[in-house]
């Protein structure tokens, strides 16, 4: 005979994996262009990093495969949640986005930076927010956000998705002063470019959680009582570290 205990155990199980994967595979989605959450290898296609990383330890918990994929924009990342052709999403939380979805918490601080031209006068945080300074960042990222109530005086310029190639060009001819942007893709963007320097600290943390439909409310719970277990269990730590990101992120208390 079967323990009781361990039916119960498996239907807890078999109602949490419907609740987090109703088609029996649970379908996480992360934003391509943000090393912080993810990175596809070009010829395998296989999917690394935090969100990888989690997605599996979700799937695992819940008794369920998963499948990982990168979309383009914040936008379509929230209607592939509001469409249900996604079940999960990594996205950093903002009060404007939990209008339409539904967050966990926040599991993981990414710190938000600028460059610079290596010529450029712009030397500290401080010098930033000046009348005749041109700020380029990514429309609809959290850097955008953040800076459109932050900035008083300075320039703010908006881009779609820009590519790292673009920003460059940006910056070299420029057209903008400064790019804001998470500090890992400016540590990358930088490697590359030999004219171009990181400004030294971080002018915000921004807050990485799991966005789900609006009023899943089981999903929500599962997922934080999921994410409590990896931080407390260094997995978290472990994730960062493994996809070296160390210098640009950090387990959120």
């Amino acid at each position: 005979m079967i323990p009781r205990i361990f039916l119960v155990a498996l239907a807890c199980t078999v109602v949490w994996g419907q609740g987090l994967a109703p088609t029996g595979t649970l379908r996480a989605i992360f934003l391509q262009n943000n090393p912080v959450q993810g990175r596809v290898d070009a010829k395998t296609r296989t999917v690394t990093g935090p969100a990888a990383d989690l997605t599996r330890e979700l799937g695992r918990e819940a008794g369920v495969p998963v499948t990982i994929t990168g979309v383009a924009g914040v936008r379509q990342l929230i209607e592939s949640l509001k469409s249900h052709t996604a079940d999960i999403g990594f996205l950093a939380f903002d009060e404007s986005r939990a209008a339409e979805v539904d967050f966990s918490r926040v599991y993981l601080l990414s710190w938000s930076g600028y460059i610079v031209r290596a010529d450029s006068g712009l030397k500290t945080l401080e010098d930033v927010d000046r009348a005749g300074v041109r700020v380029g960042s990514a429309r609809g990222d959290s850097p955008e956000i953040y800076l459109t109530k932050a900035l008083k005086n300075a320039e703010l310029k908006r881009y779609e998705n820009p590519p790292a190639a673009h920003v460059v060009e940006l910056l070299r001819s420029r057209e903008i002063d400064i790019w804001a942007a998470n500090r890992q893709r400016l540590i990358e963007m930088a490697a590359g470019a030999s004219d171009l320097r990181v400004l030294a600290g971080n002018y915000t943390g921004v807050r990485q959680a799991i966005a789900v439909a609006k009023g899943n409310a089981a999903a929500v719970g599962a997922i934080n009582r999921l994410l409590m277990k990896a931080r407390d269990a260094g997995l978290i730590q472990a994730a960062i570290e493994r996809a070296g990101l160390t210098a640009s992120a950090g387990v959120a208390p």
